[in-house]
């Protein structure tokens, strides 16, 4: 701890202002800001307070005051803002008990790590997410009583390929066909490149960037894995890093799963692996597709508890309007070596035993991922303590089957209200080892139903005016 507070020190003489960082419960960044000046001994140990009743999903207004405790370990410059600022993401605890807040997500990813080292199971679950996203060049969006819409507009657009109001020169993507083009077709290259020297200037490892499959500046930058609770809080520095260089840029980045009508949407596909004394559990040479039967037990669990799990993986009800079956969302709850229409994928892009991982595929990046991630590794640790057979690997084209086959295979719910019921009824898997607990899970299905299922319900559809008015 000593060194890291020495460190942190160093960092600070070269700044002017220390930004404190901690989750809301949704999976949105919040922070206080102090002089550097402030940042001396008393705040390092005793943290600094602040309005919990004003932060989504923590406390009521007559049990306000909350503290926020530094992790020094996390210190790092920031990258985007113009007066010079040291980030320290932070704990969230209880003033009067000085213990840590059971709805603070970071501290679930916190017992998540524990929980595992202490079923002996395994010392590590490394955790590689793909956060996929958009980036636009204007977005505007309204509702009323009267009134409903959204417009977003991109210059790759394809819609834009008639447009009359300015020069063009060609190469708008048409839907689907946005994977990989070279410039000037990709007119993103350069934003992305700076992206990525933002993030490893914050301390991420990059390892590739590309254009997405959409349309209108769809976009993937790679991080590398990480162990379960420093991974999260990369994918919180990335969405931070990601929305600000836009936005320094003249765009704007989005997260949001499926902004756009008739192309791919965007996911979170989330590399998984356990690892126990430097060796890679998931690895088994003469395994399908190399996997052991602690990879095929974790599986198991992961299947069997999808339709819980996408209340945290996949938590808005826009996630829904990607999760469609018959398209090319991950919806079938099976897995395959390859097969990029399973829920469940084991990448084999290497054949060495370090590689060998799951890829789940469902989530996307509106999640929290300190919930996320502590959700899906204590599905695959219920799995594996109860040695859940995944079934057969499904080696073919999913989304080809024949209907009379299809059926009897398991599909994700195709609704936030659904996975939040079936959360309600299976969630004993995650309040082993008190990671999750009743009050947390309790509290989240009543603030997704209250406040995302129940108003979308509640409010007509602008294309129901299209199917409807002239009934």
């Amino acid at each position: 701890m000593s060194n890291a507070i020495d460190h942190l020190m160093s960092l600070a003489k070269s700044v002017r202002m220390v930004d404190l960082r901690f989750c809301d419960l949704p999976g949105v960044w919040q922070h206080l800001t102090i002089p550097v000046e402030r940042l001396g001994q008393d705040v390092i140990e005793n943290g600094l307070g602040f309005d919990g009743s004003s932060i989504r999903g923590f406390k009521e207004i007559h049990e306000s005051d909350m503290l926020l405790k530094l992790d020094v370990s996390t210190a790092f410059i920031d990258p985007i803002l113009e007066v010079p600022t040291l980030d320290v993401i932070c704990d969230v605890y209880d003033p009067i008990t000085l213990m840590p807040y059971g709805r603070d997500p970071r501290y679930v990813a916190r017992k998540a790590e524990a929980y595992l080292r202490q079923t002996g199971i395994a010392d590590v679950a490394n955790i590689g997410p793909e956060a996929e996203f958009f980036i636009f060049s204007d977005v505007r969006y309204g509702y009323d009583a009267n009134l409903a819409y959204h417009r977003i507009d991109s210059p790759e657009g394809w819609w834009n390929s008639a447009k009359e109001e300015s020069s063009h020169f060609g190469g708008q993507i048409p839907p689907k066909r946005g994977y990989s083009p070279v410039p000037p077709t990709d007119s993103l290259m350069d934003i992305r490149s700076k992206m990525v020297l933002a993030l490893m200037s914050a301390g991420l490892e990059i390892e590739l960037h590309h254009h997405e499959t959409a349309t209108a500046g769809q976009s993937e930058i790679v991080q590398r894995y990480e162990q379960l609770l420093g991974c999260a809080d990369s994918v919180m520095k990335f969405k931070y890093i990601i929305k600000s260089v836009a936005r320094q840029n003249n765009l704007t980045a989005t997260f949001m799963p499926k902004p756009l009508f008739g192309d791919n949407g965007s996911g979170m596909h989330v590399h998984q692996s356990l690892w126990k004394g430097g060796e890679n559990l998931f690895y088994d040479e003469a395994g399908y597709a190399q996997l052991s039967d602690v990879a095929r037990w974790y599986i198991g669990g992961l299947l069997k508890h999808s339709p819980a799990l996408l209340a945290f993986t996949s938590p808005t009800t826009n996630s829904y309007r990607r999760l469609v079956p018959g398209f090319e969302a991950p919806v079938i709850l099976a897995y395959s070596q390859r097969n990029r229409s399973a829920a469940c994928r084991i990448p084999i892009y290497s054949t060495s035993p370090a590689g060998k991982r799951v890829e789940f595929r469902p989530p996307d990046p509106s999640c929290n991922p300190y919930l996320a991630f502590s959700a899906m590794l204590m599905a695959g640790l219920d799995g594996i303590q109860n040695r859940i057979d995944p079934g057969e690997p499904m080696d073919k084209d999913l989304y080809g089957l024949p209907h009379e086959e299809l059926r009897d295979i398991p599909q994700v719910p195709g609704s936030l209200m659904a996975v939040l019921d079936a959360l309600e009824a299976d969630h004993d898997f995650l309040l082993k080892g008190d990671v999750f607990t009743e009050d947390l899970i309790s509290t989240w299905i009543s603030y997704k139903r209250e406040t995302e299922a129940v108003p979308i319900s509640l409010r007509p559809h602008p294309y129901e005016f299209m199917l409807y008015y002239d009934i």
